[in-house]
């Protein structure tokens, strides 16, 4: 799809029922400032305490933020037979929404800096290195160069960390100094765990002092890849995480504030509306390199004045199953915030968010696995960008 000569890239993605980032109101940007805030830790911008009102949290010395990898605000509403505690806690207001595109290491970089991509260069799932030219996963952090040389800004937990408060990482020991960890989440401590119940023993434990316990579980996530959001196997999972929460709600120290999050929501695949980029010529012509996600796509050219070429070729193909915009476009729109200069070229030539449950992928550079993913994520659908946001005073 093109935006007509009288219609703005944000007016034809509303039309598509797009919902777009909102980095000044309710969204994931606002977590991490807002709980900052209510620890008492100020900054020069007033950034935090702004946050704290716009999410209506009390002070508190002791918080728990859990972040459940790819529950969509959508995907628990309507699952949420399988999550009595979160289903009690849903309310007015009890969402926000992620950024674009609506995938883990876009909102990592959010959730732990407060500012949005175009500053984080935390852009999706893969990139191209402009140093090198290459494929590079920003998940795994291969390909790249050091994360602090990407990713700039400065992260939340060093805020509160030089504030002289503690602040605990709790997730699996892969993590403590990966790449993601690195470039998002610097600051404070990180404590090894394996399974969600010695995740919740470990932040219990941690919050028995005042502090910030940051609890991440990624198995909701996984298993919607792999056997769909909608799966048994997927509400089996929600029933697991729902179940150790409710436990650390009841283990937590009493006054301590518990807030429960997450990056994205997730869509099950329509694989009658896959296209495939090493099939058409149409979607191949004039790209040097395909890369982000099958729901939200970065398109780089073989020429860096092909754009609007490339641009009007995938609008041919995909037609109605994507909005296609160019780099400017996307950038003037503001969907990835200001944009820093050293971040610009990691940015594809071409951006493309696919409409309804359809993909793109590249079966010359892609896995089998990856190509057999039945759940997904990515673009600017409500279900992809709509999350959680729950919380509790315990």
């Amino acid at each position: 799809m093109i935006p007509g000569p009288t219609t703005s890239l944000t007016d034809a993605a509303r039309s598509l029922g797009f919902l777009l980032p909102d980095s000044g109101g309710r969204s994931l940007s606002a977590v991490l400032p807002a709980v900052a805030g209510s620890l008492g830790v100020t900054d020069g911008a007033g950034r935090f305490g702004a946050a704290q009102r716009l999410l209506r949290l009390a002070p508190a010395e002791r918080v728990c933020v859990v972040l459940i990898d790819g529950l969509g605000f959508e995907n628990l509403t309507e699952r949420s037979g399988h999550a009595p505690f979160m289903r009690s806690l849903l309310a007015d207001g009890g969402e926000l929404t992620c950024g674009f595109p609506s995938t883990t290491a876009v909102s990592m970089g959010i959730f732990g800096t407060g500012t949005g991509p175009g500053r984080t260069g935390l852009l999706g799932y893969t990139v191209r290195n402009p140093h090198t030219g290459a494929l590079a996963n920003m998940v795994s952090w291969t390909g790249l160069g050091a994360p602090e040389d990407v990713q700039r800004e400065g992260t939340v937990f060093e805020a509160i960390t030089g504030a002289g408060i503690a602040v605990t990482t709790v997730g699996p020991a892969k993590f403590a100094q990966s790449g993601m960890t690195r470039a998002a989440l610097r600051g404070g401590r990180y404590w090894n765990a394996e399974s969600l119940a010695d995740r919740v023993d470990a932040a219990s434990y941690e919050l028995i002092s005042p502090g910030l316990v940051y609890l991440y579980w990624g198995d909701v996530d996984k298993i919607g890849h792999h056997e769909g959001a909608r799966s048994w196997q997927w509400g089996d999972a929600l029933e697991a995480a729902d179940r150790e929460i409710e436990r650390l709600a009841r283990t937590l120290p009493s006054g301590t504030r518990l807030i429960i999050t997450a990056d994205h929501g997730m869509v099950d695949v329509d694989v009658s509306k896959r296209w495939d980029v090493a099939q058409i010529t149409g979607l191949s012509e004039g790209v040097k390199i395909v890369a982000g996600e099958p729901r939200a796509v970065h398109v780089y050219s073989r020429k860096a004045s092909g754009a609007p070429a490339v641009a009007a070729r995938w609008r041919d193909v995909l037609g109605d199953g994507a909005l296609v915009a160019t780099r400017d476009e996307v950038i003037d729109a503001g969907w990835l915030g200001p944009v820093s200069d050293h971040v610009a070229p990691y940015i594809g030539d071409v951006i493309v968010a696919l409409t309804g449950a359809g993909t793109v992928v590249d079966s010359r550079t892609q896995s089998a696995a990856s190509l057999g993913l039945r759940g997904v994520h990515g673009s600017l659908t409500p279900r992809e960008m709509r999350i959680p946001y729950l919380t509790l005073s315990v």
